[in-house]
């Protein structure tokens, strides 16, 4: 099983991530290694999520973000990674 992480989820990654460096030095990069695992655990947990909005949303395991993703020939393909604390309309033009 392949996991690609599209374009406009890796920006998302890269965005939280500068987010979390700009509030304390190394958080940022923690920020991303726990995503990474997060999406690295696909591999054992695909599909066993709720849908929300017509893709699989699993939820951040230590950052309120959540993934979003679904399941095309066997392979994870990642949307979106979306900060929770938003408003939930933003996310939903996001995902639409």
């Amino acid at each position: 099983m392949k996991i690609r992480i599209l374009p406009e989820a890796s920006r998302d990654l890269e965005l939280g991530g500068d987010f979390y460096e700009s509030r304390s030095p190394g958080l940022g990069r923690y920020f991303n290694n726990c995503m990474m695992a997060d999406i690295e655990s696909l591999r054992i947990y695909t599909g066993i999520h709720q849908k929300d909005r017509g893709l699989y949303r699993m939820l951040g395991k230590r950052f309120p973000f959540a993934i979003y993703y679904d399941v095309k020939e066997g392979d994870v393909e990642i949307y979106a990674v979306l900060d929770c604390r938003q408003d939930p309309s933003k996310i939903s033009g996001r995902l639409l």
